[in-house]
């Protein structure tokens, strides 16, 4: 497997120079290129839609990280110069790219890792929230500040956020407006790496890279029974999951990776 970066596909994603893509081995590295805070609009919110969908179809893609360029912000979110006139309208599409954009993420059918490279304020945080796991540097700063302008976080903050935090850290972040530092965030739960400044990146590339010795087709499987907790009680997941253990059965990958397991080889992943 390759290890150098390369180009991810040039062409396909020419709505927006804001995003970047480039290809690890089976991991697409996605750059939020919009300096100098790396914010978030209508057309880096529909390009990372699109995105997301096509990786979906790419049976060669296993993995995506997402970092910010530069060394300050991995992405300060929103710019509220969209909001600074009390447009109504604006302010409902926006509310509904970033909803779309960010619930794909999070139903991206393989393992999302946002590496964060500098603040990851309102909706970068939320971005953040959106995948995986999360690798912080250790100079991060992480906030959901809005209501401090008069705003709610609405982009799958006010849920995303207690599920990983419980609802007392979410209420001081939300409600009171504090900012984490990259260790806070690792002891509460909220990131599950805290890192050197500079090797967010890397070591996102590096977790994303063992994903390739996982079969793709029971990663598919596994990921919607571990999110699924979040909508419905443990235990209402339990026959799904013997069912989607079966199920597997009906796939090459299956028998291929337990045998390759038994004759001690590495498996050959056919996606199928």
């Amino acid at each position: 497997m390759s290890t150098a970066l390369e180009p991810y596909k040039p062409g396909i994603f020419d709505l927006t120079h804001k995003l970047t893509v480039e290809k690890h081995g089976h991991t697409a590295l996605l750059t939020i290129n919009n300096p100098p805070a790396n914010t978030w609009d209508r057309e880096s919110l529909i390009g990372l839609k699109q995105l997301i969908d096509h990786l979906d179809r790419d049976d060669d893609i296993y993995a995506l990280v997402i970092t910010g360029q530069g060394g300050k912000f991995f992405s300060a979110g929103a710019d509220l110069k969209l909001f600074a006139d009390g447009d109504k309208a604006r302010a409902r599409e926006m509310a509904s790219r970033f909803g779309e954009a960010f619930e794909r993420l999070s139903a991206f059918r393989g393992v999302s890792i946002a590496a964060i490279n500098g603040y990851a304020m309102g909706g970068g945080l939320e971005c953040a929230l959106a995948c995986d796991i999360r690798i912080a540097e250790r100079q991060a700063m992480m906030a959901l500040p809005e209501a401090s302008v008069g705003l709610l976080p609405c982009a799958g903050g006010t849920q995303n956020l207690p599920w990983l935090v419980g609802e007392g850290w979410a209420k001081r972040m939300i409600l009171c407006g504090e900012r984490l530092d990259a260790d806070t965030a690792l002891r509460i739960g909220l990131v599950e790496q805290v890192v050197d400044s500079g090797e967010a990146r890397g070591h996102a590339l590096l977790l994303a890279s063992k994903v390739a010795s996982q079969s793709p087709m029971a990663v598919r499987a596994i990921k919607p029974l571990i999110q699924g907790a979040r909508e419905r009680a443990p235990t209402t997941w339990l026959a799904a999951e013997r069912e989607r253990f079966v199920d597997l059965f009906d796939a090459a990958d299956t028998r291929e990776g337990v045998n390759a397991f038994l004759e001690k080889r590495t498996a050959n992943w056919r996606n199928q």
